[in-house]
């Protein structure tokens, strides 16, 4: 827990010093539509899609689209290793866009999630290291813009998510409160000006309907820092989540 802690204060830390030296900051007030779907073929393994809508200024510029399969692989009861691949398209957006276009970006990431308890309070320690194949805007023959090639970029990811349940039905939970925090790194980037790329404030409620049915409803504050850190992303941003979990084995027995 005092490891923890420490981190947080890190964290907080650059995110005021890079604050202080960025030369712009824009706002931009985020909805995200998110849907993960969990699909157990044993006991070990599974398979999960994840897939995201992002809007920026209410609902009126589309910000990023994603989506996400991975496989999962639950080594213990408290530890699942996850290999994956992410294609993104990040739109121009916002009064200081980042892009200068649409721009794709293609990833290959492996993955290792770590959840623990303290009575009913739920620990989640989530580490992603991302291998990030980003297109680069260039200017053709003709002058216009277009993606000729990609840059590679590492980023690693560590969230810490804390899980309460707020109201009980036959010992299980339905209603439930989140708290927490993910961090991305910038890892041997060698134009990067900045060592945190982006961090997320987590604070939410989510329902149970069933073993297989959840939505969750979260209030996430997002700070993005571009590569030469001249500006920063200050953005205040609802996300709003449907999440499935099918054991599939067990309904063909």
């Amino acid at each position: 827990m005092n490891n923890i802690i420490r981190l947080r204060a890190v964290v907080l830390f650059l995110m005021i010093f890079l604050k202080g030296y960025s030369q712009q900051i824009s706002n931009n007030t985020n909805v995200w539509l998110h849907y993960s779907g969990k699909n157990k073929f044993s006991e070990k393994l599974s398979f999960t899609l994840e897939a995201t809508m992002r809007y920026a200024d209410g609902f009126s510029q589309k910000q990023q689209w994603f989506v996400r399969p991975s496989l999962d692989y639950q080594f213990s009861k408290s530890f699942i290793a996850s290999v994956g691949y992410t294609y993104y398209d990040t739109y121009v957006y916002g009064e200081i866009p980042m892009n200068k276009m649409t721009t794709p970006e293609h990833h290959v990431w492996l993955q290792g999630t770590f959840t623990h308890n303290l009575n009913d309070l739920k620990f989640t320690h989530r580490l992603r290291d991302e291998n990030r194949f980003v297109g680069i805007a260039t200017s053709n023959s003709q002058g216009e813009l277009e993606i000729a090639n990609y840059e590679y970029r590492n980023r690693l990811r560590y969230m810490f998510l804390l899980n309460h349940p707020l109201t009980k039905k036959e010992g299980k939970a339905k209603l439930f409160a989140v708290l927490g925090d993910e961090v991305f790194m910038n890892i041997g980037v060698k134009e990067a000006k900045t060592v945190v790329q982006q961090n997320r404030i987590i604070a939410g409620l989510g329902y149970n309907f069933n073993a297989h049915h959840q939505i969750q409803i979260n209030y996430i504050h997002q700070n993005i820092w571009n590569l030469k850190n001249t500006l920063l992303e200050d953005n205040p941003t609802l996300r709003i989540s449907y999440i499935t979990n099918f054991d599939w084995y067990k309904m063909k027995e």
